[in-house]
């Protein structure tokens, strides 16, 4: 530790998209492996609907590239097996996560957004339910400790534009896909596979500078 110094965690800054189901798998181990590793995270749901849309998709390319769709789909049953965690597909998919991710952004400001966040994946991928339901969403808000009138404060004029203004940043970064990862120095890590690295990444570089 250097004198005078105070010494912080190492942080990564996660990012993750509710229609994502790739994102289901890192939001259900993240807290743990990071916890493992003493290395703070970062939850930040944001909305990949605009990105693609620059990219002129108007749905998910596991839908474009039908062959690309069916091994992502057994690709997540053998991984949600090997996790633990249960598979339901969703109907349709991709889901229309708005109503969530606003939602999600206003959760952060509380103690309990991780926990909100996990309960949306968990009816989503592990119910097959429809999160753009406002029911669906009043029960994840329940189940992770907060008052259902965050439906109301969600859809305010200021947190839309934090909303925007978040994928503007996503944007900013290049982020084309989710999950993602970033660390402290602008690495940027996709994909669930590439979670322990990440945190590996910004471990070592944050032991280098202390």
């Amino acid at each position: 530790m250097r004198e005078g110094t105070r010494v912080t965690r190492p942080v990564v800054t996660f990012w993750f998209e509710f229609a994502s189901t790739y994102s289901y798998l890192s939001t259900m181990r993240v807290e743990a492996v990071a916890a493992d590793r003493g290395v703070d995270v970062i939850w930040q749901p944001f909305l990949l609907g605009p990105i693609f849309g620059v990219q002129g998709w108007t749905t998910s390319p596991f839908n474009i590239y039908p062959a690309k769709g069916r091994n992502m789909w057994r690709d997540m049953e053998r991984e949600c097996a090997r996790l633990g965690l249960p598979l339901v597909q969703p109907d349709p998919f991709p889901q229309n996560t708005l109503l969530a991710a606003r939602v999600a952004v206003r959760a952060m400001t509380t103690g309990n957004g991780p926990a909100f966040c996990k309960a949306v994946f968990e009816a989503e991928f592990g119910q097959g339910r429809d999160v753009s339901s406002p029911e669906v969403l009043a029960g994840a808000l329940e189940q992770a400790g907060l008052s259902a009138s965050l439906l109301e404060e969600a859809v305010t004029p200021e947190n839309k534009q934090a909303v925007r203004d978040i994928g503007a940043e996503a944007e900013r970064l290049g982020i084309f896909g989710a999950p993602r990862f970033v660390t402290e120095d602008g690495e940027l890590f996709w994909g669930n596979d590439r979670l322990e690295q990440a945190l590996d990444w910004e471990l070592t570089k944050h032991e280098k500078t202390f």
